[in-house]
């Protein structure tokens, strides 16, 4: 088996397309969503003769109103489309304010100001979700925009029932923002089981519909959040909202045992990173030859592969526009060769001794399919359940914490315990660099499988072991994403981070504690996978049973 990256997907379609058909029609469409009010949108924009584009843009809106913990227009994210035979990528991420500066959540003596980065205005990076979706709909939509949003503005007015854990990473969202934040205003009479309304937001999303993404950038929605940056000393100005751009950019393209996968190019770490987690487990296939599924020596293996992915993570990845990231180096045959070389397959390998290898919390995700086998997959976020808590206030709308994925400190970690240098240092406009991976799969130019899930840092590796489960182990879609996940990141030294949903416990974990590993229970679920898998023309769907997800089959 082999692995090869391609530097543009213009040579990954000269290769395996050349006398490939395009045309395909599959027996339905299909969506796998974070809750079931998202997906019941998506299947009747998808009946409604829309197109997986048209679904994608009324999905996002309506859990911008559903899933106020992650779906939203406050924050921003990334789509891996294959439409007509053809990947697309787009990058909608948010950007630091132009006011922004390398050392802005230190105190005067260096060290990080707790919170600062997370809770409040000055957390919140410039939005880029509204303009994204406005973006792939322009390229590719076929319903009206206004037809789009629709669903939504009635969630928004009429209410939706709230769900028994409204969050993913934290609980006490509440007691957290209850100082310096308005979050409570909007957000604290949210009762399991009765009806929420957002009056507020209804009318916003009114006002995007009729006048499209310049009502949020350059309307009465742009004022309105920057009056709530000046009343909370945030930094984001008019001049911001203005200047804010959608990126088109070419998918990492891996060719991967026949099948070519599409996934997140940088300012995400994700493609590099799946790409590197791939590639080294291919050098070494001996060593997972009769491993058994999440055995003690399949979970030492996966731990010894990732430390070196986080490794180069930390020091080469970070937005292209600011620095240099050596992708085709950090993703070509002989180096992952090279790093292969170094796992060690019996014991744990020295955490001081992975260097970077050249020389010189809320997110969601959902999974689209139309009849004619054009597919979304979209991972967008606020960072942390409902972002930095504030809102915008006559918007209704949550702002992002995304400013604490810069690196706020070098060498000092973030929300989710990852490091990061200089790459990744903040700079007025520069992106902040992301593990969203909405990836792809194709086979014979025509998808086979869309999937993605939030998780952080987590997002890469989870989708890496789903990976496995379907093509190693040939497990069913459904329990290839339910199986057990870990992690490992390098840091915290010798670590593996598990789930409550399924624990890491008994005689694995006995043998791993006694190579010398920790094992933690990370306090929060290990994703929310939201998966579609094509066979012919046969559709299926996986939402993840850590979640709250439902998948649809559309005929």
């Amino acid at each position: 088996m082999r692995i090869t990256v391609f530097q543009s997907v213009a040579i990954a379609a000269a290769i395996f397309t050349s006398s490939a058909s395009y045309a395909v029609t599959l027996q339905a469409g299909a969506v796998a969503a974070p809750d079931q009010y998202g997906a019941q949108v998506a299947a009747d924009i998808l009946k409604r003769g829309g197109n997986a584009v048209d679904a994608a843009v009324a999905t996002a809106f309506t859990l911008a109103v559903t899933y106020p913990e992650a779906g939203n227009i406050g924050g921003g994210g990334f789509m891996a489309l294959f439409m007509d035979g053809n990947p697309y990528f787009l990058d909608y991420r948010e950007v630091a304010p132009k006011a922004a500066s390398r050392n802005m959540y230190l105190d005067d003596k260096g060290q990080v100001i707790e919170n600062l980065s997370l809770v409040g205005a000055r957390a919140a990076g410039v939005p880029g979700t509204v303009m994204g979706l406005w973006e792939a709909h322009q390229q590719f939509g076929k319903l009206p925009w206004s037809e789009l949003l629709t669903p939504a503005i009635g969630y928004a007015r009429n209410g939706f029932k709230i769900a028994e854990k409204q969050y993913q990473y934290r609980d006490d969202a509440h007691r957290l923002f209850k100082a310096g934040t308005n979050f409570n205003d909007y957000f604290g009479s949210m009762k399991v089981g009765e009806p929420f309304k957002q009056p507020e937001l209804a009318k916003t999303l009114e006002r995007i519909a009729d006048k499209g993404a310049a009502e949020f950038y350059q309307g009465k929605t742009a004022e309105l959040l920057v009056a709530q940056m000046k009343a909370d000393k945030g930094l984001i100005t008019a001049d911001d909202l203005r200047d804010y751009k959608a990126l088109w950019r070419d998918p990492v393209a891996i060719e991967w045992r026949g099948n070519i996968v599409y996934t997140a190019p940088p300012p995400s770490s994700g493609g590099i990173a799946l790409a590197q987690l791939l590639g080294i487990k291919e050098v070494r296939a001996d060593d997972f030859k009769g491993v058994p599924h999440n055995s003690a020596r399949y979970i030492h293996l996966l731990a010894e592969i990732e430390k070196r992915v986080f490794a180069d993570r930390a020091d080469y990845l970070g937005d292209p526009a600011f620095t240099q990231v050596p992708m085709v180096r950090l993703m070509a045959k002989d180096y992952l060769a090279q790093r292969a070389a170094q796992v060690n397959p019996q014991a744990i390998s020295a955490t001081e001794s992975i260097k970077p290898g050249l020389e010189s919390h809320q997110t969601t995700h959902f999974s689209i399919v139309d009849k004619e086998g054009n597919a979304v997959s979209n991972t967008y976020t606020l960072n942390l359940d409902y972002g930095s808590g504030v809102v915008v206030k006559g918007a209704g709308f949550l702002l992002n914490d995304e400013m604490d994925d810069f690196s706020v400190k070098p060498g000092t970690a973030n929300v989710f315990g990852v490091i990061g240098g200089d790459a990744n240092a903040i700079e007025p406009g520069k992106r902040m660099l992301s593990s969203m991976s909405p990836t792809l799969v194709t086979r014979d130019y025509k998808v086979t499988l869309v999937l993605g899930t939030p998780g952080g840092s987590r997002i890469f590796t989870s989708i890496f072991q789903v990976l496995n489960n379907l093509y190693d182990y040939d497990m069913p879609l459904e329990k290839a994403v339910a199986a057990q996940r870990v992690h490992h990141q390098l840091l915290p030294k010798d670590t593996i981070y598990y789930d409550s949903y399924a624990p890491l416990t008994g005689p694995v974990a006995a043998e791993l504690k006694k190579m010398g590993y920790t094992l933690e229970d990370q306090g929060w679920n290990m994703g929310d996978v939201q998966a579609i898998r094509v066979t012919g023309e046969r559709v299926e769907t996986a939402s993840d049973p850590r979640g709250r997800g439902v998948g649809v089959i559309v005929r």
